[in-house]
């Protein structure tokens, strides 16, 4: 049986090499295809992960299951010549989340269900979430409650464990104060996690697991999830403060074995996600930034195809993606608030990108390849590169980048991998 490559990662800072690892939460194929371009050259392995919204035994919103999606991204590998070996699977919020609607004890089944497949899919690190309550009771539950059902969770995952050459998950527990995707409204002051409650949160855990006769596997815990001061609104992002987080920082010293993961890291700049591993959270979790990026590249190309070959579409990609998301409002509406233009740009251009969620309807991926068709061996003039696309201009300038229109939408995630590698690497 292999080693997990994630076992060990309390102790990466003490030796040469990483201090920490990037998480890309995505199901992008194109950003997947950028991370493992831009992950590739380093000595980093590539840590991707999947929601319980974004595949469930359900499907998810993605309409794939935990061994679909793991199909999924190892195609994407074979075709990208990323060795298998480097790529580790995870499950973000593994818990009721997706039916908290429901009863306690049937939203619970129902998440025993999905981590028994995400186990049996080989997935090995995998992240306990039960804080979340279901009808009738609190919003978020106790301490006692939530550790309890991850520890009834993580034996149902220690039953379904492939074996053979994959090794065994590593566990990551507790939950963060950012929403997942990001908060609705302008953020403003944020409340750190209390260094006392992570220490608490902990022991808990580690209580409920030896009630269960899970000791062993909670050895295999690996990080905690706290709120170290970062989150990103609508329209604003909080950057991270390494002086507030100091006391919880040092809260690391109680918990060997363990590091801090940190959620909702997108839109840091590349200093304040290197403080971040510095400090000791060592899993930087990525997602809606990475799909920004590609937005952003991607209405920077529908743009210069509009300057290079006017009326060439019945309809911009813009305009596509206007109708899809106004056709389908479910994913969007009661996120944006304000008046019509305030919601039709946040529609394209807020920071929680929900955006993200229309790129696999067949009409935008339809859009999507009428575009790259249209300029498909077309050098893109450079001036126009620079208008739309300024952040590619110097590299297509000194000729890293190909002035190509692939080349740069995936180079424009790529360099945002390379942040949070950067910030990894020493």
């Amino acid at each position: 049986m292999s080693t997990n490559l994630l076992s060990d990662i309390s102790g990466w800072r003490g030796r040469a090499g990483a201090s920490g690892i990037p998480s890309i939460c995505s199901a992008h194929p194109e950003v997947l295809v950028a991370a493992m371009r831009a992950t590739a050259p380093t000595s980093l392995p590539l840590l991707v992960e999947a929601t319980c919204n974004q595949v469930n035994q359900d499907g998810g919103y993605t309409g794939m299951t935990p061994a679909d999606f793991r199909d999924f991204v190892h195609g994407i590998a074979e075709r990208e010549g990323f060795p298998r070996a480097r790529l580790i699977l995870g499950g973000d919020h593994l818990g009721p989340n997706p039916w908290k609607s429901l009863p306690a004890e049937e939203a619970m089944d129902k998440a025993a269900v999905m981590i028994a497949a995400f186990a049996a899919a080989g997935f090995t690190k995998l992240h306990l979430d039960c804080s979340m309550g279901c009808a009738g009771e609190p919003v978020a539950l106790d301490d006692a409650e939530t550790a309890a059902r991850a520890a009834r969770l993580a034996d149902v995952a220690e039953a379904h464990l492939p074996g053979g050459d994959i090794p065994p998950p590593v566990y990551v527990i507790g939950t963060e104060v950012p929403v997942p995707g990001g908060a609705m409204e302008e953020i403003g002051e944020l409340e750190l996690t209390d260094p006392e409650a992570a220490r608490i949160t902990r022991r808990v855990h580690e209580a409920a697991f030896a009630r269960r006769g899970l000791s062993e596997a909670f050895d295999r815990a690996i990080a905690l999830v706290v709120q170290p001061g970062v989150e990103f609104g609508n329209h604003n992002v909080i950057d991270y403060d390494s002086g507030k987080a100091r006391a919880l920082s040092a809260a690391l010293e109680d918990m060997p074995g363990l590091v801090f993961e940190a959620h909702s890291t997108d839109y840091q700049t590349r200093d304040t996600l290197r403080a971040l591993v510095r400090d000791g959270f060592a899993i930087l979790k990525v997602g809606p930034g990475l799909t920004f990026r590609w937005r952003e590249a991607l209405y920077g190309l529908d743009a210069i195809a509009s300057e290079l070959f006017p009326g060439a579409r019945d309809a911009t990609l813009r305009q596509a993606m206007e109708k899809v998301m106004t056709d389908a409002p479910g994913n969007w509406d009661r996120y944006y608030e304000g008046d019509e233009a305030a919601r039709a740009m946040m529609r394209h251009f807020s920071y929680s990108d929900r955006i993200r969620y229309y790129w696999p309807v067949p009409e935008a991926r339809a859009a999507e390849r009428e575009l790259f068709a249209l300029l498909e061996g077309v050098d893109l003039p450079e001036p126009l590169i620079g208008q739309y696309l300024g952040a590619r201009y110097a590299d297509v300038r000194s000729g890293r980048l190909p002035p190509r229109a692939k080349d740069l939408a995936l180079a424009a995630v790529g360099d945002l991998v390379a942040d949070y590698i950067h910030a990894c690497e020493d």
